[in-house]
């Protein structure tokens, strides 16, 4: 065996552990039911992580987009209560949040807070980002049942 083609068979060798980049291929969507008419979504805010908060901003974002798109109307809720108000804190909000929750409010979405939250965690409504009197609901539990009974679909992952 010569020294080249040792020189090769290591040069696979290493190249074998690259990993190359897929090549993603999409289609056009395909609905298979009615217009998307009139959605309702109440999505609970319970948890204190931006990486979610981020994912259920895009995910509002999303959705209204694809219900004009598809001949509809999403009319999206999203209830911060528990350790969710916490994330609402303007002096810690991440720009990039602060930015995507003005676009999810331009784009029609509602966001409320709980004051029981609130009070419990000794938190001022007006520390919080874009947060007026008008958006503090009693209860935020009590808040996504009492949508969930007048036809919102509540989001179930939190």
């Amino acid at each position: 065996m010569t020294r080249l083609s040792i020189g090769w068979g290591v040069l696979a060798v290493l190249l074998s552990g690259l990993a190359l980049p897929v090549r993603a291929e999409y289609v056009a969507p395909h609905m298979a039911h009615d217009p998307v008419g009139e959605v309702k979504l109440v999505v609970p805010m319970t948890s204190g992580d931006y990486d979610l908060l981020r994912m259920k901003l895009r995910n509002i974002l999303n959705g209204i987009a694809a219900a004009k798109e598809w001949g509809g109307h999403l009319d999206a809720r999203m209830v911060f209560y528990a350790k969710g108000p916490k994330l609402l804190i303007a002096a810690d909000l991440p720009p990039d949040v602060r930015q995507t929750l003005d676009e999810v409010r331009a784009a029609g979405a509602k966001i409320e807070v709980c004051n029981n939250s609130l009070r419990e965690q000794k938190l001022d409504f007006h520390a919080l980002y874009g947060v007026t009197e008008a958006d503090i609901v009693p209860s935020g539990f009590l808040e996504v049942a009492w949508l969930q009974q007048r036809g919102f679909v509540v989001d179930p992952s939190n």
